[in-house]
């Protein structure tokens, strides 16, 4: 259902404003690379210093600009919050400490909001970093550090709402997170362990011996059991497989739905075979402790959806599916 057309609307008025929005972001972009120099390598010397937290600063589109930074390099290795300068004035200030950084944000360095905290920061002995496109600026004045993100121009057409400057101010602290994350030695598990929810922390965070089924879930059975009881054992624990095991509970094979059909395909009375005679030897193994994600790889190397979780004696501890990991999304 079609809507009811702006009288000034002009399609390629429309696409002609897109393009030049883009390119000019793109070259506010551009121009902030030759810019980057001895301030900012200060400014990721003083936050790997930092006994506290990173205290991210703005009003306005900047404060939104800076919540975002905020949440990169908490999630990146580094501790960091928001305080709304605003706020700060009456009674969120307690929320920086004397071992923090302040990082603050504005494009012209006269946010009055924001000024009018610098000198009980600057009191507090924090390290403030300036991020603004005036290196004249009262913030650049108050500032430890400052981070040049000077634009020459808004892709608005009234080169009024921020829009090429807070693009510059976000690529800039995406800069500032990543070379912090590099000179950390941030890994993928140290960024899973703050996405426990998410797709990476699933795989590099949920282990065998979380999903897998054990005890009685199990359908354990010995060599010697009879092939119709050991079906009966299969049918009741519902996971495709009977794991056939010695008296000491060490595996000595599996016989899946895969090998049911096959021995029925060649016509072969089952009925005075034993569960040692049908099983397959070897069967794949995973330890508890491995990752899930792992148990997926081997399921999917060798075309099986169920493995075996033993010990280092290969006794048997649990099983895992192909459908505990779907559950758990780890697939």
């Amino acid at each position: 259902m079609s809507s009811p057309q702006h009288p000034s609307f002009d399609p390629q008025r429309v696409l002609q404003m897109a393009r030049q929005t883009l390119e000019i972001e793109a070259k506010a972009l551009s121009g902030l690379l030759p810019r980057q120099g001895a301030s900012f390598v200060a400014a990721v010397q003083a936050v790997l210093g930092c006994k506290g937290r990173v205290a991210v600063m703005g009003m306005g589109k900047s404060g939104h600009v800076g919540r975002k930074i905020a949440a990169t390099l908490a999630s990146t290795g580094t501790p960091a919050l928001f305080v709304h300068p605003a706020e700060a004035s009456h009674g969120d200030l307690g929320m920086v400490t004397p071992g923090d950084v302040v990082l603050a944000l504005s494009n012209s360095g006269e946010s009055d909001e924001l000024n009018a905290v610098l000198p009980v920061l600057k009191r507090l002995g924090v390290t403030i970093v300036a991020m603004t496109g005036r290196a004249e600026s009262s913030l650049a004045r108050h500032a430890h550090i400052v981070l040049d993100s000077f634009v020459a121009e808004e892709a608005c057409p009234l080169n009024l709402a921020p829009t090429a400057s807070t693009t510059a101010q976000m690529a800039l602290g995406d800069a500032l997170a990543v070379a912090l994350l590099d000179a950390r030695g941030f890994k993928p598990e140290d960024f899973a362990r703050s996405h426990p929810g998410g797709a990476l922390g699933r795989k590099l965070l949920t282990h065998v011996r979380d999903l897998m089924r054990s005890g009685a879930e199990l359908p354990r059975v010995a060599p010697e059991l009879p092939f119709t009881d050991m079906m009966r054992e299969m049918s009741a624990k519902a996971l495709g497989v009977a794991i056939v095991v010695d008296a000491q509970d060490r595996v000595q094979g599996i016989f899946t739905d895969g090998d049911l059909r096959r021995l029925v395909e060649k016509g072969q009375d089952l009925r005075d075979l034993t569960a040692g005679q049908v099983a397959s030897k070897n069967p794949r193994t995973v330890a508890a402790e491995a990752l899930a994600v792992d148990a997926a790889d081997l399921m999917e190397a060798a075309r099986i959806t169920v493995v075996l979780v033993v010990d280092e004696a290969q006794q048997l501890q649990g099983a895992i599916t192909i459908n505990d990991l779907m559950r758990a999304k780890v697939i």
